[in-house]
């Protein structure tokens, strides 16, 4: 039995059909160009817009608010092991604030849910 790997016809028949005769009329290439170029007119009629992410704001009212507590218990309770205790439940709530948003960021897009944008106009996005 021979091992013929190689057949002119086919060889032929493969190049026939792999053969890219048709071409796109040139209204259809007019009117994809039209397109384009408004798509990109469009694009530079946008003006640009500045991005203020805001993700680290609620931890942060939280730990200021928390810390302002621990300090007001502190200050204001008069038995000393009452108000550490206050204190102490107040600085693990703010801490758990920190940990509840690092968990958010590695979750949920929280980063760009909490994203103001800004145009140049001064004008909210």
């Amino acid at each position: 039995m021979k091992d013929n790997y190689f057949s002119e016809d086919l060889d032929q028949l493969i190049r026939e059909s792999i053969k890219l005769e048709d071409q796109p009329s040139a209204e259809l290439n007019n009117r994809l160009k039209a397109a384009l170029y408004q798509q990109e007119a469009a694009r530079q009629q946008i003006p640009d817009t500045r991005t203020i992410s805001l993700w680290f704001l609620p931890m942060v009212l939280n730990l200021v608010t928390f810390l302002m507590l621990a300090a007001a218990a502190l200050i204001l309770i008069n038995n000393m092991y009452l108000s550490y205790f206050a204190a102490g439940i107040c600085w693990y709530i703010g801490l758990a604030g920190i940990l509840l948003t690092i968990v958010g960021l590695k979750r949920t897009n929280l980063k760009e849910n909490t994203t103001i944008r800004i145009q140049k106009g001064g004008k909210l996005a």
